[in-house]
């Protein structure tokens, strides 16, 4: 498991669904299907929390909105 994720791939597509991954993507543009279940965002630790863990490490100078997503072929 990467070092972002709190779910292995194969975890996560035993959790979430095609339509949780729809509700958690609207308003970002990514590929729809079953195939991408294991990239919804709640697979991934929390950005916010991950920041502030490592507060003590860096500043923080901006903060980014994902609006695409585009994974494989």
């Amino acid at each position: 498991m990467g070092a972002g994720r709190r779910f292995s791939r194969t975890k996560a597509k035993q959790l979430f669904t095609e339509q949780d991954l729809a509700a958690a993507m609207v308003g970002i543009e990514y590929r729809h299907g079953k195939e991408w279940i294991d990239e919804i965002p709640q697979a991934y630790k929390d950005i916010d929390r991950v920041m502030v863990d490592a507060e003590p490490l860096v500043d923080i100078v901006t903060s980014l909105r994902q609006i695409m997503n585009v994974k494989g072929q």
